[in-house]
């Protein structure tokens, strides 16, 4: 059974009465793809992608010593935000985790519902080699005004890490989070996970873990997320979904930058270790081997980017299997259209995880 979002959020065209972009910086997009983009993503573009060096020049030594330079404009250092608190995981090799869990606050009204609480992990995107407890920390106080507690997990990335103990840090996580739900005040039998772009893959690992463990949790909801092992390739022609090779040069994640991160996690020379290492599907949960009583899943993608079609393909795989899905495509979006506060398309989105999360938990009223 399936609900297919035919509304989708906004709009490839300019609304009445909205100001149009400025041309500078616009000869950077392919003709093709120009037309397609929302205008105020066209104008963000303008203002400050277009300025900014391409972010597959920039190696990844540099990142590391100024990470503070390369944050997403959601990122925030929420450490001193009321009801949120930080603690640490001990992952499957004894490597400790950092998470920072957010608590429900005061309501418009003043009022704070007691607990134990719903409970949402979140897995922040990067390619699985950027991102911390800063990276999405914007979207987290945002999906905590559902009412459920949210824990922000920042998993090993890559390449100082090897490639997938980022799912066993994940699956470390969830299963804290059930051990101990009295210390956090969250009810272990309501518990949803998603994430970005990569932490939307790891999400849709969780799903399928979660199912085998006899974990029940209430929803799924990853957004643009890869769900082959297209970090794998040798060229993007070796895709087999349109959307990949119609946006290869799109304005944000093209072919240069998933290559970039292809190199620091499944690089050629230790991607037989990789493969041998963990199960095929969780490089790419496409592959995954039983479909069979997986949770409700919520879909999110982005029209303008690669990883559309591979993303809508997972959910009708899922609808084909019989799994509960909502799939929703933001129109003229590129791959992290929710990270940039400017865009109406964002806060639509904000939105839409505040009702998902209330619905897939029971809290609406």
């Amino acid at each position: 059974m399936s609900n297919l979002d035919s509304t989708l959020a906004g709009h490839a065209v300019p609304k009445p009465g909205a100001s149009q972009p400025t041309n500078d910086g616009l000869d950077l997009i392919e003709e093709h793809i120009l037309p397609k983009l929302d205008p105020e993503f066209l104008q963000y573009f303008i203002d400050v992608i277009a300025k900014q060096p391409p972010a597959h020049t920039i190696p990844i030594e540099e990142v590391r010593k100024s990470p503070q330079k390369h944050q997403p404009p959601c990122a925030l250092d929420s450490s001193k935000e009321k009801g949120v608190g930080d603690h640490v995981v001990s992952s499957q090799d004894g490597t400790n985790i950092p998470v920072r869990v957010y608590h429900p606050v005061e309501d418009e009204r003043g009022v704070v519902r007691p607990g134990p609480y719903p409970v949402h992990l979140n897995f922040h995107g990067g390619g699985f080699v950027l991102g911390d407890l800063h990276s999405e920390a914007g979207l987290c106080l945002v999906m905590r005004k559902a009412g459920v507690v949210v824990v922000d997990v920042n998993y090993r990335h890559c390449p100082e890490t090897i490639w997938g103990k980022c799912i066993q840090d994940a699956w470390a996580a969830l299963n804290w989070v059930r051990d101990e739900h009295v210390s956090l005040n969250v009810d272990p039998f309501s518990i949803s996970i998603g994430g970005v772009s990569a932490g939307g893959h790891i999400s849709l690992v969780l799903q399928h873990m979660a199912r085998d463990a006899g974990i029940q949790l209430k929803l799924c909801m990853p957004t643009v997320p890869p769900t082959t092992d297209c970090l794998s390739l040798d060229y993007y022609t070796q895709s087999p979904y349109p959307s990949f090779h119609e946006f290869h040069r799109g304005p944000v994640l093209p072919w240069k930058r998933i290559k970039y991160f292809g190199n620091q996690c499944m690089p050629r020379d230790k991607l037989p270790e990789i493969r041998k290492m963990w199960p095929d599907w969780w490089l790419a949960p496409m592959r995954a081997p039983n479909w069979s009583g997986l949770c409700n899943t919520y879909i999110r993608t982005a029209e303008v980017d690669p990883l559309r079609d591979e993303g809508e393909a997972y959910a009708m795989k899922l609808v084909a299997n019989g799994t509960m899905v909502t799939l929703k495509r933001y129109l003229g979006c590129p791959h992290t259209f929710m990270y940039l506060g400017v865009l109406s398309q964002k806060r639509q989105w904000d939105e839409d995880s505040i009702h998902a999360l209330k619905v897939a938990h029971g809290l609406l009223k």
